[in-house]
């Protein structure tokens, strides 16, 4: 399996910090691409970061966090065929793969407690692409 990239700005470094520990106390393989502390940075530079390895093949999935997520939902979907979503439930982060196929959840450190955005990170990475209609519409992105 392809590791997951992780990719966080200033507002959300100690909720990626968290997700990481998260992730590897559950055996997922994954990249952190910073950034590495809580001094101000550019989010959409992290998006990047993230979504680029996706675009490449390197990535299957990705986690981005900012204060909001809304940025780096816009950042992470300027690259072609990148879908990411911001998810603040679980069912909206099955969703994001289930309807979407999604390979970034987006997630706001601000509005989000650790643990049930790693229940929504777990959500995300536990559902799989529906199809059908849903392959269909994702097709009319293009």
């Amino acid at each position: 399996m392809l590791p997951i990239y992780l990719g966080a700005d200033h507002a959300g470094f100690i909720l990626k910090e968290y997700l990481k520990n998260r992730l590897n106390d559950h055996g997922y393989s994954f990249e952190d691409v910073g950034c590495y502390s809580q001094d101000s940075v550019d989010y959409p530079n992290y998006a990047e970061k993230v979504a680029k390895p996706i675009q490449e093949g390197k990535a299957g999935y990705g986690i981005l966090v900012c204060g909001s997520g809304e940025g780096m939902v816009m950042a992470a979907n300027k690259f072609p065929g990148i879908r990411a979503g911001l998810a603040w439930n679980t069912e909206i982060a099955a969703l994001l793969r289930q309807h979407n196929n999604a390979q970034i959840i987006c997630l706001g450190a601000r509005f989000t407690a650790a643990d049930y955005a790693w229940k929504m990170v777990d959500a995300f990475l536990h559902a799989e692409f529906e199809g059908g209609n849903h392959s269909r519409r994702i097709d009319l992105f293009n």
